[in-house]
């Protein structure tokens, strides 16, 4: 939000356009390099928790981010080279370790024939505090 407003107040150029897609950021990038200063500078929501992962909770529980397995279960298989991309690396570590497609994470489900409908529920747990669920909003 802080950038949008900057934007608007004259700092920068518009329209302001999305960084949550590593898809639609490589196609910038490649084919319409001239839109790249209108892309927010903000990392992804996968990137951004990967780093949170790898630093705050890292050190909220007094562990070596090395020994952190960060493992992202998304969409789209351009997650995939996005977690790759070394300019979202924190302090020369790579954030985020591994990117599994639901389509993946499908095949393994079924695979370890793991039935849902008769799995005993369980609370989750809140290692980062409770949250407002806005988040559920970004990139609607």
């Amino acid at each position: 939000a802080n950038e949008f407003l900057e934007r608007i107040q004259g700092k920068g150029k518009l329209p302001m356009i999305t960084s949550c897609s590593s898809a639609w950021m490589k196609c910038v990038e490649q084919f319409y390099p001239d839109l790249i200063d209108n892309i927010s500078t903000c990392k992804s929501p996968m990137s951004m928790m990967s780093a949170l992962l790898k630093t705050y909770f890292a050190k909220k529980i007094k562990a070596d981010p090395g020994k952190i397995l960060s493992v992202a279960i998304m969409c789209c298989t351009a997650k995939k080279y996005e977690a790759q991309r070394p300019e979202l690396s924190v302090d020369g570590m790579q954030t985020t370790d591994m990117v599994i497609t639901t389509r993946e994470i499908g095949w393994m489900i079924k695979s370890a024939g793991i039935d849902f409908l008769n799995i005993k529920p369980e609370h989750f747990d809140t290692p980062l505090g409770l949250s407002s669920g806005a988040g559920v909003i970004f990139g609607v």
